[in-house]
């Protein structure tokens, strides 16, 4: 038989579902200890706010109860769900693993030990993820620079109960997610591992390289040179923006970038946020740069650089370098001004006071490997297809990010029903 929905504080949810608060099917911050008196020369993790990243406990610190800090006093178990009671719209929230049973947390989390024949612990973590829980945070807690729920606070929070069968198979559902994102995020780390890896040998040692030399950027293959930006391009262009208090230089049908859009290695369709008109380019400092050229953040992002895929116009904080491609491969380029190396060195050299910025004369004097142009073609292709596949693995975490983001808002709300 279909059940219907009723209407609660929290919203529509299934009739054969209740409202609870988290005071009735949970007890808050259970056990506590004063490790400096009670346990002075046992040795703890401590469990603070910072260590919670992505819903997983990293950067955990062992301490010794002497020397425990004054907020380090309550006692978690496995399976215990804590959340951060401090800003808790940052989300720091997680289930407690068997690793740090019996450890310790700081008082800026709230303990929650789920009485067990009431509610399941991923169901209720689950739960704590949900705008309407993190709503009614907003709304209790207190304090200024540091606004946050007190115990009371906590037990007050209201979430939907579900029969506990279908509260397990929905965390069931909800947990098979997130391992294939853990899975997803593992694979991501290892791939920019080996990208790394491969900048730092690709560009400093080449491919098949047996001898080698010392220069001014460090030991090089012997059969590369060592020039300056500008010996391999045929001009540097500075860009412009058209005044923002004339609607018709805008929206056109030029693309124009500024330092935000730089976010990969490369610019094309999808990196556009605004177009201008014709008029805007003729009315201001603007300039078109020729696609497969190279675009650097010289004012504002500075040392971010990229291909242009296409042709697009550029602003101030911005200069379009254009190459000689008989002598330069444009993503040989740009991996290497995106290396650590020259990234760092660029931003070092940032002047200025409220906008800091490169001269372009430093750019056109900067020293950089040039092997033979198929080497570069080569190193530039090794380069794009790792960093390709690591595109290509955030777009599938993603993804999953928002099946879960869905299955969430219907399985939580009782608007999709699971058997069990």
């Amino acid at each position: 038989m279909l059940l219907g929905f009723k209407e609660t504080p929290i919203g529509k949810i299934p009739e054969d579902w209740e409202v609870v608060r988290l005071g009735d099917v949970t007890k808050v911050n259970p056990e506590s200890i004063n490790p400096a008196k009670e346990a002075p020369d046992e040795e703890f993790y401590y469990i603070e706010i910072d260590s919670i990243q992505n819903s997983k406990i990293k950067s955990v610190k062992k301490i010794i109860g002497k020397n425990a800090p004054s907020r380090a006093r309550r006692v978690v178990r496995e399976n215990d769900v804590i959340m951060s009671t401090v800003r808790p719209y940052l989300k720091a929230f997680v289930i407690v693993p068997k690793k740090y049973d019996g450890q310790i947390c700081s008082t800026g989390f709230a303990v929650l030990r789920c009485k067990n024949e009431l509610i399941e612990p991923k169901y209720l973590l689950y739960n704590l993820f949900m705008d309407r829980t993190i709503e009614q945070c907003n709304r209790l807690m207190v304090g200024g620079q540091y606004p946050a729920l007190n115990q009371s606070h906590v037990e007050q929070l209201k979430i939907p109960l579900p029969p506990l069968p279908e509260q397990r198979k929905i965390a069931e559902i909800l947990s098979t997610v997130d391992e294939a994102i853990q899975k997803v995020d593992e694979a991501i780390v290892k791939t920019e591992r080996l990208k790394k890896g491969l900048m730092q040998e690709l560009l400093t040692k080449g491919i098949g390289h047996t001898e080698f030399k010392d220069t001014e950027i460090g030991r090089i293959p012997k059969e590369w040179e060592v020039v300056r930006l500008g010996d391999v391009a045929y001009e540097f262009i500075s860009g412009g923006t058209p005044s923002t208090k004339v609607a018709k230089y805008w929206n056109g049908d030029i693309p124009w970038i500024r330092s935000v859009h730089i976010t990969k290695f490369y610019i094309d369709e999808r990196s556009i946020g605004q177009y201008i008109t014709k008029e805007g380019l003729e009315n201001s400092a603007a300039k078109i740069i020729p696609k497969n050229n190279l675009i650097i953040a010289t004012r504002v992002g500075i040392g971010k650089s990229a291909v242009n895929l296409i042709d697009v116009a550029i602003n101030q904080d911005l200069t379009g370098i254009m190459l000689n491609k008989s002598k330069a491969e444009p993503f040989f380029l740009v991996w290497y001004l995106n290396s650590p190396k020259i990234v760092s060195l660029l931003e070092s050299f940032s002047r200025g006071t409220t906008i800091k910025g490169i001269p372009q004369d430093y750019i056109k004097k900067l020293l950089i490997p040039l092997p033979p142009l198929p080497e570069q073609q080569k190193i530039a292709e090794i380069l794009s297809t790792v960093d390709k596949k690591l595109e290509l693995e955030r777009k599938r975490k993603e993804k999953l990010e928002r099946i879960k983001k869905g299955l969430m808002n219907d399985l939580l709300t009782g608007r999709r029903r699971v058997k069990v």
